[in-house]
C-alpha cells in the first residue's frame, strides 16, 4: 500500500502535478493505494463545470482520493454530504473512491495513523461572493479544535502523519510568514501549534503556501511536490 501527499489542486489550475505523476505508472497502483491531497481540492467547487472536470479526472486514477478541506472550498456543498465513519474517523464520500477527511479526525489505514484537519483563512476574502466562493466555514469551529484534540488525547497523542491545511504558528513563522491575516487563522496556527508541542508524529504535511517547504526535518509544506510513503513507516 502506498500513500501518495501533494498540496493544493484547486480544481483544474493545480492538478497537472497529479496527471503528470500517475502517467505512465497506472499499472504500479490500485483504488487500495491512496493520493492525499491537503486541502483546496475543489471537487466541491465554485463552479459546476470546473468541479466536474477536477472530479473526472480523480475518478480516473488508479488510487483513491482522499484530501482535508482547505480555504478555497464551496463548504456549503461539501457539508451536504452525509457524515459517514471510514476506517476510524468521520468522513464524507463525494464518491465512492474520492473521500473527504473531516476535521479532528485519526485515521488508522493498513495500520499507518493519519491525524487529519482541514481549515483557514482566505487572504483574498475580500475579492470572493459570501455564500457563493467564499464561506465563513473555512475557519473550524471551538467544537472541532476540541474534538481534534480528545481524539489524539484517546490515541495517546501518538500518530504516524498529520495532514493540514494551514500549518503550526512556528512553522508558518520559520516560513517568513509570522503574521496572521484574520482572528481565525491565529487560532488554527495557535492550536496546530499545541498540538505539534505535545504529540509524537513522524511528520506534518500541509499546503496552503504554495510553496514546497520544509521545516526542522518534520513539517514540509506541499504544492507541486508528490511525496510517496510506502505502507508502514516501521
Amino acid at each position: 500500500m502506498a500513500f501518495i501527499i501533494t498540496g493544493d489542486t484547486h480544481g483544474t489550475i493545480d492538478i497537472g502535478k497529479v496527471i503528470k505523476y500517475f502517467d505512465g505508472r497506472e499499472d504500479e497502483y490500485t483504488k487500495e493505494d491512496y493520493l492525499i491531497i491537503c486541502g483546496d481540492v475543489g471537487v466541491c467547487g465554485f463552479l459546476a463545470s470546473e468541479e466536474a472536470q477536477a472530479r473526472n479526472i480523480f475518478r480516473n486514477l488508479p488510487v483513491t482520493v482522499l484530501f482535508v478541506d482547505g480555504n478555497h472550498e464551496n463548504f456549503e456543498h461539501l457539508n451536504s454530504y452525509p457524515v459517514d465513519e471510514w476506517n476510524g474517523g468521520k468522513v464524507h464520500f463525494i464518491e465512492s473512491d474520492i473521500i473527504h477527511l473531516m476535521r479532528g479526525q485519526v485515521f488508522c489505514i493498513d495500520g499507518v495513523k493519519f491525524f487529519a484537519f482541514g481549515g483557514a483563512h482566505s487572504i483574498d476574502k475580500m475579492y470572493r461572493t459570501p455564500g457563493l466562493s467564499w464561506f465563513p466555514e473555512e475557519i473550524p469551529s471551538r467544537e472541532e479544535f476540541e474534538e481534534g484534540w480528545n481524539n489524539l488525547e484517546v490515541e495517546g497523542f501518538q500518530v504516524d502523519y498529520i495532514l493540514t491545511h494551514t500549518g503550526p504558528r512556528e512553522v508558518v513563522a520559520a516560513m517568513g510568514y509570522g503574521d496572521a491575516l484574520s482572528e481565525g487563522e491565529i487560532a488554527i496556527r495557535q492550536y496546530f501549534q499545541r498540538v505539534a508541542e505535545n504529540t509524537d508524529f513522524r511528520a506534518w504535511y500541509f499546503g496552503h503556501f504554495h510553496e514546497d517547504t520544509e521545516v526542522e526535518n518534520a513539517f514540509f509544506c506541499l504544492y507541486d511536490e508528490m511525496v510517496e510513503v510506502k505502507g508502514h513507516p516501521d
